[in-house]
């Protein structure tokens, strides 16, 4: 139980973060003069750093068996790199700082699930029981830091930021390394030719391209329908809260069936949620019912992608997850991010998030390749 705790706590500040660094920092740079080109271009290096050091850390962290000391170093290097932020605003040091410490802060989630992984040993499907204290420190932030930062001014935002990334650091020096090298498990080569893991990381890069429109638009999008803005931040909340329900219940739906079912069922759902947000955005039932299948598209996809890859990559585990972050959430988020922003003005929004439903149902088919990790996968 003690255990269980010290790496909720991890995940919980991390996601904490997130929810701080995601909604509010590029108010944050609108307020210190900057343009909106100059902002995206900023917020840019999040997802460039995404794709770049997850897997250099993990291929540090494979060769060394050093999983946890590799996120209290990059957590801490984090925390350091965002130091200037509190003080410097011009252009160029903004954009260095923001390298830097992303560079550290993506590269730390990756391994701390390989942490979390090898302590769960034979029961790693509870592992969305721990990883749900991500999303609910995601949910407390943006619940509460739009109404404090409203009260005290988006100044404080760097402030607060920098508490959770020493929050990030302290939660993780209590948790125990549990080393393993690579060793004589082959070259990660001979993993990544296997058809089963092309298919597993090319449905994970679908996946999160599908993802596109969502985060980048779906708040323009609704109130474009009319609706008010706290009404959008409900249903963002909803979302959250129903992926908050998924990862309590994965382990027994792990249970019942193997996680590649899983993944193929929730880019199903994720073709079916993008399809009712191009078609029915005035319609409310749907809307909502849209905003719960936040649950599979999310929850469901990702505690199965962490599932599969640990079964994959049983000797290159640091480097198992950093591709999978890498593939994911960095360059599918790069290039959901890219067409949802061509097509939303050049064709229309609906056709925008048409196109997300397609690339999730592309995920679902190239998904249906997926077979069973070998047996030697759990070794």
């Amino acid at each position: 139980m003690a255990r269980y705790w010290r790496l909720s706590q991890f995940y919980f500040f991390y996601f904490a973060s997130l929810g701080a660094l995601v909604p509010f920092w590029s108010v944050y740079l609108k307020s210190l003069g900057f343009s909106a080109l100059q902002i995206g271009q900023l917020m840019s290096t999040l997802a460039l750093t995404k794709i770049v050091a997850p897997y250099l850390w993990g291929w540090i962290a494979d060769r060394t068996g050093y999983h946890i000391r590799i996120v209290q170093l990059t957590s801490l290097l984090a925390l350091l790199c965002f130091l200037p932020l509190l003080w410097y605003d011009r252009y160029g040091m903004v954009l260095l700082s923001m390298l830097a410490f992303s560079f550290f802060w993506n590269a730390a989630l990756p391994q701390f699930e390989v942490v979390t992984l090898a302590g769960l040993g034979p029961h790693k499907h509870r592992y969305s029981r721990i990883r749900l204290w991500g999303s609910l420190g995601f949910i407390v932030t943006v619940s509460l830091l739009g109404v404090v930062l409203q009260r005290i001014g988006i100044d404080a935002l760097p402030w607060v930021l920098l508490g959770l990334f020493a929050a990030i650091w302290l939660s993780s020096l209590p948790v125990q390394e549990q080393r393993h090298r690579a060793g004589d498990g082959g070259h990660i080569l001979d993993v990544l030719r296997q058809p089963a893991v092309v298919a597993l990381l090319l449905s994970c890069f679908l996946m999160q391209a599908s993802h596109g429109p969502y985060y980048t638009f779906y708040s323009l999008y609704m109130e474009g329908f009319g609706y008010g803005r706290g009404q959008v931040g409900l249903l963002w909340a909803l979302g959250v809260f129903a992926e908050v329900l998924l990862f309590w219940y994965m382990h027994r739906l792990f249970a019942w069936r193997p996680a590649r079912f899983w993944l193929s069922l929730s880019l199903v759902l994720a073709t079916l949620r993008w399809t009712l947000m191009a078609l029915f955005p005035d319609v409310l039932p749907l809307v909502l019912l849209a905003q719960t299948l936040h649950a599979a598209s999310f929850g469901m996809f990702h505690a199965s992608a962490i599932h599969l890859i640990d079964d994959f990559f049983p000797r290159h585990r640091g480097r198992g997850q950093a591709l999978y972050a890498a593939v994911s959430f960095g360059a599918g988020g790069a290039v959901g991010s890219l067409y949802a922003g061509t097509l939303w003005d050049a064709v229309s929004p609906m056709t925008t998030f048409l196109g997300a439903a397609l690339a999730a149902l592309l995920g679902f088919a190239v998904s249906l390749r997926l077979r069973e990790p070998p047996a030697h996968a759990g070794a």
